[in-house]
């Protein structure tokens, strides 16, 4: 009766545990997901929590909703207070041969801009516009080009997984052993 009991919590602690330790590789993609509707064109702005030029960006953003809305969508990511953005931004700024020396750095297709300016505006909405004529899986993604975390995530998991198994088991297998000297 006691191997069953044990074979029981040993067996469900191999139900649950893929679920505790999958859920870390999920956390890892929505660092680069990217796409909420297929049709927009992804705007990538990493901005820093309190930069000034950042919230004019982002106000900027937001009132050119109303008319250009239907083209485009924020992809936003808060560099200051969040290492894995920032490590993004410098990986996304390398993959372009650029450097991200501050924020906001915006990315639109294959053109991008450090800082925000006034200046900037009319080549931005005219950046987003021909990125939306393009046909959706012809546009250029600097996200597409980054190496794919997600299948590291899962290599990761994995291995983890096995280790854990490996742990559970040789415990379970101690307690087992141990149960059956004491009777």
């Amino acid at each position: 009766m006691k191997k069953i009991k044990y074979a029981v919590l040993l067996l469900l602690a191999m139900i649950v545990l893929p679920f505790s330790v999958f859920a870390e590789g999920e956390e890892e993609e929505k660092v680069i997901a990217t796409n909420g509707e297929a049709d927009k064109v992804n705007v990538y702005l990493f901005r820093g929590e309190g930069c000034p030029h950042c919230q004019e960006a982002e106000e900027w953003f937001d009132s050119i909703k109303g008319e250009y809305g239907e083209y485009f969508q924020i992809v936003d990511y808060e560099t200051w207070n969040d290492e894995d953005n920032a490590e993004l931004m410098q990986q996304v700024a390398e993959a372009r041969g650029e450097e991200a020396s501050g924020v906001p750095y915006i990315i639109i297709g294959n053109k991008s801009w450090n800082g925000f300016a006034e200046s900037y505006e009319s080549e931005i909405i005219d950046q987003i516009k021909a990125e939306f004529a393009k046909n959706p899986d012809d546009r250029y993604d600097i996200m597409t080009l980054l190496p794919n975390s997600k299948k590291k995530a899962k290599k990761d998991d994995t291995a983890t997984f096995i280790i854990i198994f490996l742990i559970i088991a040789g415990i379970g297998f101690g307690v087992y052993k141990a149960r059956k000297a004491a009777n």
